[in-house]
């Protein structure tokens, strides 16, 4: 008898063919389990929906599963969006960093933010990742391939702001589809890129990683201060100093020009059409256009020429005819030709 009951208990039970696979989420099985101990309406309508489901290999998915799995997402959403938006709050009222460390913080936070939310939503469902490694390869590759572009102007935003070569407020030259090139104001380093907005209202979203290969003008990266060039012609029988005065004159007089460095007018060649000088003016807020000052200049020294006699050169070609006579020969030649009528010939009559 006891080899009997010996013989019994190292039998193994029998597994019954309808035993339900293991849940796909664990971590929807632990929370349905609380809420079944906890008794009432909610443990039977969670017990109905769990037994709605299906079966896929040694997992099972159920609706319960799917409704958890939504329920997560949104809560690992919400978390990360609110936490962003905190941290963003807090880093502005940071006056010991500067506007560039401050978007700089701020983006470092949010995707440390993020990457806490994923993995703590990742461990509340109780998801297996090893049960993904059969397919990890080829997900990461694909993953890789096609995220490429964009870790990669990811990491040239970081890299931007950290050696501050590229800041919000700069002033940079961009070109179009065309090939012309403008300038415009940097008004935001996003994730993906740049966002520079001209003088027209253009804006340009400019890939980080071209701002990092490629070369770019900066008119503000260790001084706003840009340098305005205004052409000018005088014509040859002006007096040359007296224009010169005008024209340092019509400079000084802009408002948006600095007195330090003062302007300087450069004479610099003898042009076709008279003297041709360029006054040189100085800004420090490139932001605001450079066209604008260079009218202003300009019509300031049309109003102080016409107030002191200093003529603009106008184009003007000279033709010459050699020998003199043969327009004459032309003329008479085209007033004989055959077939012309002779009312126009003729002269009229009295």
């Amino acid at each position: 008898m006891a080899r009997y009951l010996t013989a019994a208990k190292s039998t193994p039970a029998p597994t019954p063919t309808g035993a339900k696979g293991e849940e796909a989420v664990a971590g929807a099985d632990v929370l349905k389990d609380v809420v079944v101990e906890n008794g009432g309406g909610i443990a039977r309508l969670v017990e109905q929906l769990d037994a709605w489901g299906f079966t896929l290999g040694s997992s099972r998915f159920s609706v319960w599963t799917l409704l958890v799995i939504v329920l997560v997402l949104v809560g690992v959403y919400l978390f990360a969006r609110v936490g962003t938006w905190v941290s963003r709050k807090l880093i502005r009222r940071l006056s010991a960093l500067d506007a560039t460390q401050r978007l700089l913080s701020e983006k470092l936070v949010s995707i440390t933010i993020w990457a806490i939310a994923v993995l703590v939503g990742i461990d509340v469902l109780g998801v297996d990742l090893t049960a993904l490694t059969v397919f990890s390869g080829a997900f990461g590759l694909a993953i890789g391939f096609g995220l490429q572009k964009t870790f990669g102007n990811l990491i040239a935003g970081i890299i931007l702001l950290m050696d501050r070569s590229i800041k919000p407020g700069d002033v940079i030259s961009v070109a179009d589809q065309a090939g012309l090139t403008t300038f415009g104001q940097i008004r935001k380093i996003g994730i993906r890129a740049v966002s520079v907005v001209t003088r027209d209202e253009k804006e340009y979203l400019i890939p980080n990683e071209n701002l990092m290969i490629n070369q770019v003008e900066n008119w503000s990266y260790s001084s706003r201060q840009v340098r305005v060039q205004v052409p000018v012609r005088v014509s040859f029988d002006s007096d040359i100093t007296l224009a010169e005065e005008l024209m340092m004159k019509a400079a000084r007089s802009c408002e948006r020009v600095l007195q330090l460095p003062p302007p300087a007018v450069w004479l610099n060649a003898y042009g076709e059409y008279g003297f041709e000088y360029n006054i040189h003016c100085w800004i420090d807020d490139p932001e605001m256009g450079v066209g604008n000052v260079r009218s202003e200049v300009l019509k300031t020294l049309w109003l102080l020429f016409q107030e002191h006699g200093i003529c603009v050169p106008v184009p003007r070609r000279d033709i010459s005819l050699h020998p003199p006579g043969r327009i004459e020969q032309v003329l008479g030649a085209m007033q004989s030709r055959p077939g012309q009528p002779e009312a126009e010939n003729s002269p009229e009559a009295p």
